[in-house]
């Protein structure tokens, strides 16, 4: 074992937790599960394996991600989501780590998956996040969506080998169900922060990210699944400026999404 802390928010998932988890636990003797879901699958689950289960309530994703690493063992931090499993390279990579440099965090490339196929191409090709680090140093910004790590400037950021299996959905429409609940949630932060919604971002930026996802990095590559992928991405870009532009019109009314609610993604 290594001394990291392995942190996960969950809703309810339970069928990819059992994998995320029998996996962590190669990497530490420390997982902590936080989860505002009703108790069941993944309580067992928890309980079954050993982790420290926390209920919380929702207060986005970078505050209940802040959540868990403050109940956690260890100063250094693997976050990962339910529907995440570490592959076997990236926990070698993670054993041969020098963990007395703090100043580093790592840039973990992903291996995303539509239902059981990889996808080799596109956007979710070239998807990787920072997800490895010393809470000391770096915490997750309090963002509803898209959240990031906000880094001093003394940090440096290293690549690790290895991937995170993404397993996000199980079908196209199910990703399109998701990017309405994101391109809301997207909406609301822009309008917090004074973004306009304006005829560029509305019918050009969709159309320009089709192109980059599809042709540019190669997504027609995987097939059908790739062009629904790079369709439905550009959709969903229309989709936050969209409700954008309709908040913006009527600032008063009550956003039709529910704030308590989390999706893997």
């Amino acid at each position: 074992m290594v001394p990291v802390s392995v942190v996960i928010i969950t809703k309810n998932e339970s069928d990819i937790l059992v994998d995320c988890i029998q996996k962590a636990s190669l990497i530490t003797d420390d997982i902590v599960v936080i989860y505002n879901g009703n108790a069941g699958g993944p309580l067992n689950i928890a309980h079954k394996y050993g982790c420290g289960m926390f209920k919380r309530s929702w207060e986005g994703y970078g505050a209940n991600k802040n959540k868990g690493v403050e109940a956690a063992k260890y100063n250094w931090i693997l976050s990962i989501d339910a529907d995440e499993v570490p592959d076997d390279e990236l926990i070698k990579a993670i054993y041969k780590l020098d963990f007395n440099a703090t100043d580093i965090v790592y840039d973990i490339k992903f291996r995303s998956y539509l239902g059981k196929k990889l996808i080799r191409f596109g956007n979710w090709g070239r998807d990787h996040h920072l997800r490895l680090f010393n809470r000391k140093r770096v915490r997750w910004s309090e963002t509803m969506v898209h959240e990031t790590l906000l880094l001093p400037n003394i940090i440096q950021i290293k690549k690790l080998d290895g991937h995170l299996c993404h397993y996000s959905v199980q079908n196209i429409d199910e990703y399109d169900k998701k990017g309405i609940y994101y391109a809301k949630l997207s909406a609301k932060k822009y309008l917090h922060a004074r973004k306009k919604a304006n005829l560029f971002r509305l019918y050009l930026s969709p159309i320009f990210g089709f192109i980059k996802n599809y042709i540019v990095y190669l997504g027609f590559l995987d097939g059908t699944e790739g062009l629904k992928i790079a369709t439905t991405i550009a959709k969903n870009t229309w989709r936050k400026y969209h409700y954008l532009s309709a908040m913006e019109n009527v600032p008063c009314k009550k956003e039709p999404f529910e704030e308590n609610f989390i999706v893997e993604y």
